[in-house]
């Protein structure tokens, strides 16, 4: 059997708040809000190249704890950046928090969101 085609269409962050953590990552990203899919529950952003972000209402959401192990962390984003100083001073402007991780490295820095979920810078090329 070979693999059927299959895409990813958005990756979904869980928040209390939709609108507040969708802008965050319009802002950061430079993408923009998708009006067909947006209501008070669900907000999607689209990436210029296809696929995008969409943030659903998760009242009870609790972010994970990393790097303590208190609430694991499931899954996060990497970034790619060319600049990782110029892009650490946007992150930043935009409301992003650095965390700083077991593992340090030259290529990559971890930051929380407004809502509290990991996400990384990651030097490419």
């Amino acid at each position: 059997m070979s693999c059927p085609e299959i895409g990813l269409q958005v990756f979904v962050l869980d928040t209390p708040d939709p609108r507040g953590l969708a802008a965050f990552y319009a802002a950061l990203l430079g993408w923009e809000l998708d009006s067909d899919a947006t209501d008070d529950d669900w907000v999607q952003l689209r990436a210029p190249a296809g696929g995008g972000l969409a943030f659903q209402r998760a009242p009870g959401h609790v972010p994970p704890s990393w790097p303590a192990e208190t609430v694991p962390l499931r899954a996060h984003l990497d970034l790619q950046v060319t600049d990782l100083e110029a892009a650490e001073r946007w992150a930043l402007q935009h409301g992003a928090v650095r965390v700083i991780g077991p593992n340090p490295s030259p290529t990559f820095r971890t930051y929380r969101d407004p809502g509290g979920h990991v996400f990384c810078l990651v030097v490419t090329g």
